[in-house]
């Protein structure tokens, strides 16, 4: 069995419910207190052992590149002004090791359409995705939590949390069978049902990992409305192939695609933050604004 070593971060979206910020910067840039989105999605697939960082871009996104690219008119300008911590950060974004590779998606046409833009590099290897949007704050990385149940069972892994039953229309909802332990294998997946239909309250929230028969399942998916291919019925097909874990991950997730899980994440990783953190909460303790409305 092959390591997963592939990591897909499809980043083509336009980002639509952050507009204006979003008009001329990627919604993956949106910084937590000082690091951008995209930045903690590949530390999270860093740390699940991760190597090759595969982009699916789009129109719009070259700053995603230009971030993890090396700038050396500013490393040169924070050398000179004696910006050491700065500099050593900026230096060390990935560690040694770790490649990018960037590929491009010209035209929106799903989750699933980005998936097979990356075939081509991510070839007959089994892979994560990872959606930027989706922020978890755990102990041990999502990812890595993922990663050691896939070693152990060989399975493709949907990362699933329990969903309020008003929100089964935003998620792909899967239905399991429990097994022993963690294992819970996936018997069905539908995407976005009402609540009267969905068979279960696991909804799947932004973390995959796939084998690379996956490609075939989605080559096949007859395309939906605005000829969108979608992730969710290449999982169904893949469901009648072979086995498809779901996992129900220890963290906290935000989701920094819409305004609320934003600012909810901006305020949980500001309290912590080692500079800021300890005045930030000061502030919040004391000010005033809260209360009244302001």
């Amino acid at each position: 069995m092959k390591p997963i070593k592939k990591a897909v971060f499809p980043v083509a979206g336009m980002g639509s419910r952050f507009l204006p910020a979003t008009k001329a910067s990627p919604k993956e840039m949106l910084p937590i207190v000082d690091k951008p989105l995209i930045q903690y999605a590949a530390e999270e697939a860093i740390a699940a052992g991760i190597t090759e960082l595969i982009f699916v871009t789009g129109r719009g996104k070259r700053a995603i590149e230009d971030h993890f690219d090396k700038a050396y008119e500013l490393e040169v300008e924070l050398e000179q002004r004696g910006k050491t911590k700065l500099l050593e950060q900026v230096r060390n974004m990935l560690p040694p090791g770790i490649s990018c590779a960037y590929v491009r998606q010209a035209e929106a046409l799903g989750l699933g359409h980005a998936i097979l833009c990356a075939a081509p590099l991510v070839g007959d290897e089994p892979f994560a995705v990872v959606l930027a949007d989706d922020l978890v704050d755990a102990e041990v990385p999502v990812l890595q939590q993922m990663v050691q149940l896939h070693a152990a069972t060989g399975a493709s892994v949907l990362g699933v949390q329990q969903v309020p039953p008003e929100q089964t229309r935003q998620y792909g909802i899967v239905e399991t069978e429990h097994g022993p332990g963690p294992i819970h294998k996936i018997v069905g997946i539908v995407e976005k049902p009402g609540p009267e239909e969905a068979p279960s309250n696991l909804g799947v929230v932004g973390r995959y990992l796939l084998t690379p028969a996956i490609f075939d399942q989605l080559r096949s998916v007859r395309p939906g409305a605005g000829g969108e291919i979608q992730l969710t019925d290449g999982i169904a097909g893949l469901l009648k192939q072979e086995t498809v874990l779901a996992l129900p991950f220890e963290g906290v997730r935000y989701d920094c695609g819409s305004k609320l899980g934003y600012l909810k994440a901006t305020v949980a990783y500001g309290i912590r933050h080692a500079e800021a953190g300890p005045e930030f909460r000061e502030w919040l303790a004391h000010t005033g604004l809260l209360q009244h409305g302001r």
